[in-house]
């Protein structure tokens, strides 16, 4: 397909596909690519899908993508951006920046560390907190928090994936964390997963659920349930009736934008859905992305 090719490292994380659909697919448990770009926005749309890649699978003929065309951090919304550079240590997991009127960042969830890449996250504003949506997610937190001078969160359920942190949510209640900020502790993918609630817009769910463009609907990931598929539901259940957002920010799966209304629906939707599910094993291959 014009010399651009997927190399046998590809862990089928699906990142590449979302930002690259009708570009890169499926076939085997792993991505491919389905056709080359014709113009100047799928040639861009391509090189996202490159720099997002947590394994770099993705080339071309030449084997080195142009560098110039990495678009991270890249906004998704006037008060998001996503950062890119997804870490194999988290499975290829979404990261994103936090914009906040004062001028300052919060980072959600960890991309692959490197300083060049945590200077250009600053470019946006200093960044005063990294949180944690779940102990999967937590490979980089400390040493990105360090190097920004900020405060690292996680909830005290999966503590032992980040130890150091600065500050522990406990419990179930939502803590404010900043103005316009609030965590939803929501066990049941993992026991201390947290969605992070931002200006009744944003929703960093973490791998809780997520936009399936399978399914056209909010998602919980049944198959990848590492605590319990129970305590998700009754999650779910307390907490769908407090959130009112528009988009959906996941780790892992789509990402999504709908009118708050439209979201609050199909958030108790899904909280009645996951009502009805009984555990089973762990099985990637059965993700409806």
């Amino acid at each position: 397909m014009d010399g651009w090719y997927v190399d046998e490292r590809c862990i089928n994380c699906d990142a590449a596909r979302q930002l690259a659909p009708g570009l890169i697919g499926e076939a085997g448990g792993k991505s491919r690519i389905l056709r080359p770009p014709v113009d100047e926005a799928e040639t861009r749309r391509l090189h996202a899908a490159v720099f997002a890649c947590p394994t770099r699978s993705i080339r071309p003929a030449s084997g080195q993508p142009d560098r110039a065309l990495d678009p991270f951090p890249m906004a998704l919304d006037s008060g998001v951006l996503m950062c890119g550079h997804n870490s194999r240590r988290t499975a290829g997991a979404h990261a994103y920046l936090l914009l906040r009127p004062s001028g300052t960042v919060m980072m959600i969830d960890t991309p692959r560390w490197s300083p060049q890449l945590a200077a250009r996250f600053t470019a946006s504003g200093p960044v005063t907190d990294v949180l944690l949506t779940h102990r999967d997610h937590a490979a980089h937190g400390r040493r990105y928090a360090d190097h920004f001078g900020a405060r690292l969160w996680i909830h005290e359920g999966d503590l032992d994936a980040a130890p150091e942190a600065d500050r522990v949510i406990r419990g179930l209640e939502p803590l404010r964390i900043a103005d316009g900020v609030t965590a939803h502790p929501l066990p049941g993918h993992t026991r201390g997963s947290v969605l992070y609630l931002a200006d009744d817009r944003y929703c960093f769910s973490g791998d809780s659920f997520y936009w399936s463009r399978t399914t056209g609907d909010l998602e919980v990931a049944e198959s990848v349930t590492w605590y319990s598929i129970e305590e998700l539901a009754r999650s779910l259940a307390r907490t769908a009736g407090r959130l009112r957002f528009e988009w959906v920010l996941p780790g892992h799966g789509g990402r999504h934008r709908l009118p708050a209304d439209d979201m609050s629906r199909r958030l108790r939707s899904l909280a009645e859905r996951t009502r009805q599910l009984r555990p089973r094993p762990v099985d990637f291959t059965a993700l409806r992305w």
